[in-house]
């Protein structure tokens, strides 16, 4: 009989019952995004992920403002004050899209889209886009400024109401006033991102790889007090991490004020991206995000004053762009182009705080730059000869080949300098490929793990010549003719331990190369015969 019992009980181990493991706030939020996702594929207004992702991210937008809101107006009475909304009724979140069964179908396409349509109040008045977009702030409460300006480039593409309003009805279920639920929720904004880096395919502006950006942030070392710029900050894949990496300095309520009030400031010219950015910033914790709507190279450079200027600046400007005559306009004569890295380049000098009392180095910079501008000769080469003898270029990153792969060939440097200089040892660090491997690409990406070895090396009060870092004098790169004048700038140095690799480029690799020095070769012919022009005439 005992025998018997305990085989019962044997078996009775052997077959626990199941249980449910209940959904981590992971995955219920994973679940909704992507079932709202689904349900958009299923109208035919919308095109790819490219039109999927802004759509999705305006109807957030929506929800975590009023979800904001409705939390600083209980604060505000609590303390017995009065409380003005940014959106007035009936344009609020919980005036027509909290309620499951309200407005749909073509009543909602017509009050979402139409200038004027029936209000869900049942009155006529604006539409929603369009009210949107008439925001006007008052009494320097920037809130308004920004909705107007988010959703001056929003439309919807959406045909169908019925679909529409299931959308709605998921991003419902998001709570805004959650912290655990909006830090998951940037993460996966944050995959968003990347999947639509991937459906814009050459339109690669959107992101920068996250690796890059977090040991651009990590051996920069923005402290609180100090303002940081991205002037053409995309998405705010710096900034935010940036401010993810000041958060954990942020010990005091003053701190925390600071880095709310005073220290994030942003750029962007394409609407688009301005409008990812301001959610991005938002799901990461900054209540206010301060970015500029418009290109920040429409200002003369030589206007630029000391209130301008910033403490750090992270930043991946466009490359391989070309800027109009108007915006060439605002930088020296002997130091136009029309290429945008180079403009960019001249804007981030002249933008960095001069030394002081409280920063004997003075604004510090980590700059993402293609080959092109170290080889670069004519304006190029001027350019850089004002960063060595002005600034101190100390340390050249010179990343692998494939970490923008597939959407750009071109190879890629990192730029850390600040205003202590003049420039006299340039400091390189070749970071190495994972053994066996001759590339980076989409499937097998750069990882932050990857970097180790570099922020070790970066970080330390004497650095040591290796195998991947090699030092030069400023006068091995900087070359002049026997007048004086300046012949080359040529940083684009080899590491002397490598071995030449040229003939494992990949193919698009050469061409581009090669198409950027018929590009400096061209460009220089035209300067001289535009001297040769001025000298006949």
């Amino acid at each position: 009989m005992a025998k018997k019992k305990a085989k019962t009980a044997e078996s009775k181990t052997k077959k626990p019952k199941k249980v449910e493991t209940p959904k981590t706030t992971a995955q219920q939020l994973s679940s909704l995004i992507k079932s709202a996702r689904d349900i958009m594929r299923k109208d035919k207004g919308l095109n790819g992920d490219l039109d999927r992702l802004p759509l999705l991210t305006w109807i957030m937008f929506l929800k975590f403002l009023d979800d904001r809101e409705k939390l600083e107006e209980a604060r505000a009475g609590i303390a017995g004050k009065k409380y003005k909304t940014a959106i007035e009724a009936p344009y609020r979140w919980r005036d027509w899209a909290a309620t499951k069964d309200g407005i749909t179908g073509d009543e909602l396409i017509a009050f979402v889209n139409q200038e004027e349509a029936v209000r869900p109040d049942g009155k006529k008045g604006a539409g929603l886009l369009a009210y949107l977009r008439s925001l006007q702030s008052t009494n320097g409460d920037r809130r308004r400024d920004v909705i107007a300006t988010v959703f001056s480039g929003v439309t919807n593409r959406m045909l169908s109401g019925y679909l529409l309003r299931d959308v709605v009805n998921l991003v419902d279920g998001i709570h805004f006033d959650s912290s655990v639920e909006i830090h998951t929720l940037a993460r996966l904004y944050e995959s968003m991102l990347r999947e639509m880096r991937d459906a814009a395919g050459d339109s690669g502006e959107f992101y920068t790889p996250r690796p890059v950006i977090q040991f651009m942030v990590t051996v920069t070392d923005p402290k609180i007090g100090e303002v940081v710029l991205d002037p053409a900050c995309g998405t705010g894949g710096f900034i935010s991490e940036a401010f993810a990496h000041l958060e954990k300095q942020a010990k005091t309520v003053q701190d925390r004020k600071t880095l709310q009030e005073k220290t994030i400031r942003g750029g962007e010219a394409k609407p688009l991206p301005y409008m990812l950015a301001q959610m991005n910033l938002l799901l990461h914790g900054l209540d206010a995000p301060a970015i500029e709507y418009g290109n920040s190279l429409a200002v003369k450079i030589t206007e630029l004053g000391e209130k301008d200027r910033v403490d750090v600046i992270l930043t991946n400007p466009p490359f391989g762009g070309e800027e109009e005559a108007g915006i060439r306009g605002n930088f020296p004569a002997d130091k136009q182009t029309s290429e945008t890295a180079l403009l960019f380049l001249q804007l981030i000098m002249r933008k960095l705080r001069r030394p002081s009392a409280g920063s004997e180095r003075g604004g510090r910079a980590a700059i993402v730059v293609p080959n092109g501008t170290l080889f670069g000769d004519g304006v190029c080469a001027r350019i850089k000869e004002e960063l060595l003898k002005d600034f101190n270029l100390h340390t050249i990153v010179r990343l692998p080949n494939g970490v923008f792969a597939p959407y750009t060939p071109i190879p890629t440097n990192l730029l850390f300098f600040d205003r202590s200089g003049p420039t006299k040892e340039i400091w390189y660090y070749e970071l190495p490929l994972p053994e066996g491997r001759k590339s980076y690409s989409k499937t097998k990406p750069l990882q932050f793990d990857d970097f180790p070895d570099c922020i070790k090396w970066f970080q330390a009060k004497r650095r040591k010549e290796n195998d991947h870092a090699w030092r030069v004098s400023v006068a091995d790169v900087l070359t002049y003719d026997e007048s004086g004048t300046l012949v080359a700038c040529n940083l684009d140095l080899k590491n002397p331990s490598g071995a030449e690799a040229l003939e494992y480029l990949p193919p698009e690799q050469l061409v581009e190369e090669i198409l950027a020095k018929e590009r400096r070769i061209i460009e220089i012919m035209e300067e001289i015969r535009a001297e040769l022009a001025g000298e006949v005439g």
